[in-house]
């Protein structure tokens, strides 16, 4: 066999590894709405606070291992862009838990799929990043379906749920558009000051308004297990798989984690989803999709 089919065989093989890799971080983070509903009496502090400390303690071990056993000047490297995409990930961390506790596990999960139209945007009025004409086409059409499902959230008396769940997205947008500014490859460094600051901001506002952290071991566990598997151990496998796909088949695969969100708590729990969010939310997932594809096309898949 020559070098050159070696180089082929070795970039095909990378490439359905990352796919599954990708995959399998989508079915991980997809699990955050059966998690927040398993909960016995935790409030979303309680639940940031225990779920944070997992994921810093996690990341920290898995920065470790792929740094040799020097975890501190990677995690430095990060420098004040990875101060600031923590921050925006723990309003991120906050408002997904505190909308999935105030509206459906759909409605939160579609409004959580507006973060790459929202980071579209920041890019370009912060980064001046150029933005397609798909794109911007996109975004309108992503709009009306957000509306719909706000709409919905008013007239049911969920709209605090819904505006977390947009805090959420504009959160994750936040970190994404740090992460560009400095052009950092590894993400995870950022992700475990999140972690850290996550746990500080939920440990004083607990102390502040008397939460207990005394919550039952049900609960403890539970949130243990989320920042363990459904956010570090997603990210770790997201982070890995994602060198090896292009971006816009990034964008289609992280549909997976809006699709199986809901059915996790259908299944299980028998949560319903209303007319309005099936509408709204399949609005906004035709308008990824569209942007997705048209990226696609644009950008054909390399063999290597």
């Amino acid at each position: 066999m020559t070098d050159v089919n070696v180089s082929v065989a070795a970039g095909a093989a990378g490439y359905r590894r990352g796919v599954i890799l990708v995959i399998m971080a989508g079915v991980l983070w997809s699990t955050i709405g059966l998690g927040v509903r398993l909960m016995e009496v935790a409030n979303v502090w309680q639940i940031l606070f225990y779920r944070s400390m997992a994921l810093a303690v996690f990341l920290f071990i898995i920065i470790s291992i792929r740094s040799g056993g020097k975890p501190f000047p990677v995690i430095r490297k990060v420098g004040i862009a990875g101060a600031v995409g923590g921050v925006g990930l723990v309003f991120a961390f906050a408002g997904g838990i505190y909308a999935i506790q105030t509206t459906t596990v759909a409605n939160a999960m579609f409004l959580f799929a507006s973060a790459p139209f929202i980071t579209a945007l920041l890019g370009r009025l912060i980064l001046g990043e150029f933005v397609r004409t798909a794109t911007w086409v996109s975004m309108a059409v992503a709009m009306s379906g957000i509306v719909i499902m706000v709409y919905q959230g008013f007239s049911a008396g969920h709209m605090a749920g819904n505006i977390a769940a947009l805090l959420s997205a504009v959160g994750f947008a936040t970190f994404t558009i740090a992460i560009r500014w400095q052009k950092l490859e590894d993400m995870l460094p950022a992700v475990f000051l999140a972690g850290i600051f996550a746990t500080i901001t939920a440990g004083v506002i607990c102390l502040i308004y008397g939460y207990t952290f005394a919550i039952p071991n049900h609960d403890i566990l539970i949130a243990i297990a989320m920042g363990i598997f459904q956010v570090g151990a997603g990210l770790t496998v997201y982070t890995i798989g994602s060198k090896h796909v292009p971006a816009a088949e990034l964008a289609l695969l992280a549909l997976l984690e809006v699709v199986l969100g809901p059915i996790w708590v259908w299944a299980l729990l028998g949560e319903t989803v209303g007319v309005y969010t099936l509408l709204g939310g399949g609005i906004l997932l035709l308008a990824l999709v569209g942007n997705a594809l048209s990226g696609v096309r644009r950008k054909p898949v390399p063999v290597m």
